[in-house]
């Protein structure tokens, strides 16, 4: 079992190729991951990216993006091992700032591409 596992989902009122594009970027990676170096081994097109991580994790990083009703249901897996071993309050403390980082990057990806839609109202196309 890996030592940093962290799974996310949020809703975003827009369809997948939107969110998609925002991935699609490598230069966008180090923003949203800066102590992170990513390698995709599966481009899944507008159902995400699996990426190989190295840097501060060793492991795997998963963005998988599934329709649901009028928009995107955004799936956030990390799972990795820390370099070199920490003491079980760092790893805890580790665990939560990777839940946390997730949160954050998927509500403020939910701010700018629902770009304030008013509830109940079908977002954009594509």
């Amino acid at each position: 079992m890996p030592q940093v596992d962290v799974v996310d989902e949020t809703f975003i009122a827009v369809p997948p190729a939107t969110v998609a594009a925002v991935f699609a970027d490598p230069a966008a990676w180090r923003r949203h991951w800066p102590d992170l170096v990513l390698a995709v081994y599966a481009d899944r097109g507008a159902e995400g990216l699996r990426w190989t991580v190295r840097g501060a994790l060793t492991g795997t990083m998963e963005v998988w993006l599934e329709t649901v009703l009028d928009g995107t249901l955004v799936h956030y897996f990390l799972r990795a091992d820390t370099p070199t071993p920490l003491t079980p309050r760092r790893l805890d403390r580790e665990r939560v700032r990777r839940q946390l980082a997730a949160k954050e990057l998927a509500l403020g990806l939910k701010a700018v591409l629902e770009g304030g839609r008013a509830p109940g109202v079908a977002p954009a196309p594509a």
